[in-house]
């Protein structure tokens, strides 16, 4: 058995994930109860169903790209008959400090695809490029972390993204197709 495989053994369900949730549990309900999956994609995604694939998910319910990405990634991985595991990231760092991104920075979530041997075959996250741009478009201007009024820039910026996050079905699209061209070049 190959390193993540043991990796993916480790990890909890879907459900199991949802039920642990404590922050963004409603916004994450809200794009999985919102979101449908293209049928583009639906054509797409079906060549996956007999490829044997699984998914690490690393992940934290604090983090508002996890919130959004991981309902839309479920439905996706549904349909490409993915089973995703769920570990989250502050406590298995030794997975997550493979995966950094930028070199330097524990962003998440990060999908890890693995076929039957536990070897890695594709992996995404932590965002799509053009949903990275829009959030450096809300950050711009905000304060250094230093600076006495970074908190509650911060706060706004968690306020306006989260909201964008939930709302905005075109970033949703967006987020949908990049993933889908990761899991297509898996075939």
């Amino acid at each position: 058995m190959s390193n993540l495989h043991v990796w993916f053994e480790k990890g909890v369900s879907h459900e199991e994930y949802i039920a642990s949730m404590t922050v963004h549990k409603e916004n994450l309900q809200k794009v999985a109860d919102e979101f449908s999956v293209s049928d583009e994609s639906k054509l797409m995604l079906s060549e996956l169903k007999d490829q044997n694939i699984s998914a690490i998910v690393l992940t934290a319910d604090w983090c508002g790209d996890a919130m959004v990405n991981v309902p839309i990634f479920k439905k996706l991985a549904d349909l490409a008959g993915i089973e995703p595991r769920y570990l989250i990231r502050d406590e298995n760092l030794e997975l997550m400090d493979q995966y950094l991104t930028n070199g330097t920075a524990r962003s998440i979530p990060i999908f890890i695809f693995i076929d039957d041997k536990g070897n890695e075959i594709g992996k995404w996250g932590p965002r799509a490029p053009e949903v990275q741009s829009v959030v450096e478009d809300i950050k711009r201007g905000m304060p250094d972390k230093d600076d006495p009024a970074y908190k509650d820039a911060f706060k706004a910026f968690v306020e306006k993204i989260s909201t964008r996050f939930t709302t905005d079905k075109a970033l949703w699209r967006i987020i949908e197709k990049d993933m889908v061209h990761i899991l297509n070049g898996m075939k």
